[in-house]
């Protein structure tokens, strides 16, 4: 496996977008937990901003970093996006159309599909996160869902 600083990982990313072309990668780091977690692959695709909606997973460099973001966009005004973590509270502020590097269009999980958090339901996780509500909602969920794998152990 090759491992890139976050610098080189943007840079590939951006050129690799620049030509039309998708980009898959594992994801590092828990902020977009239950929906993208650490060692997911997700894959990113070149975006059209005008197709750009609440919900949509996006990348972007954090600014005056090469730290590269994976986020979810809940809000949009005047062409800006307000960029926040499924699993944090706090957002990333309002990001312009034109740091936006491409759109999460594929989340894998052992090999598997994940099309929780990318589908119509996208727009509901976005309203949650924006008002503080996804992050209070999960914390009984991953409680429950953790009794259960210390009874029943964990599912395949």
């Amino acid at each position: 496996m090759l491992t890139l600083s976050s610098a080189e990982l943007t840079e590939l990313l951006s050129a690799t977008l620049a030509r039309g072309a998708p980009f898959r990668f594992s994801a590092k780091g828990s902020s977009m937990n239950p929906f993208i977690k650490d060692g997911d692959a997700i894959t990113i695709s070149p975006l059209r901003t005008t197709d750009l909606g609440d919900g949509d997973v996006v990348a972007f460099k954090r600014f005056g970093t090469d730290r590269l973001v994976i986020h979810r966009i809940v809000g949009i005004r005047n062409g800006l996006f307000l960029i926040q973590g499924d699993n944090i509270s706090g957002t990333d502020g309002v990001i312009p159309a034109a740091e936006l590097l491409g759109r999460v269009t594929k989340v894998e999980r052992k090999g598997r599909n994940c099309r929780i958090g990318l589908g119509p339901e996208r727009r509901l996780i976005a309203l949650f996160s924006r008002f503080g509500l996804l992050v209070m909602l999960l914390l009984p969920i991953r409680k429950i869902y953790r009794l259960f794998v210390r009874i029943a152990g964990r599912p395949s």
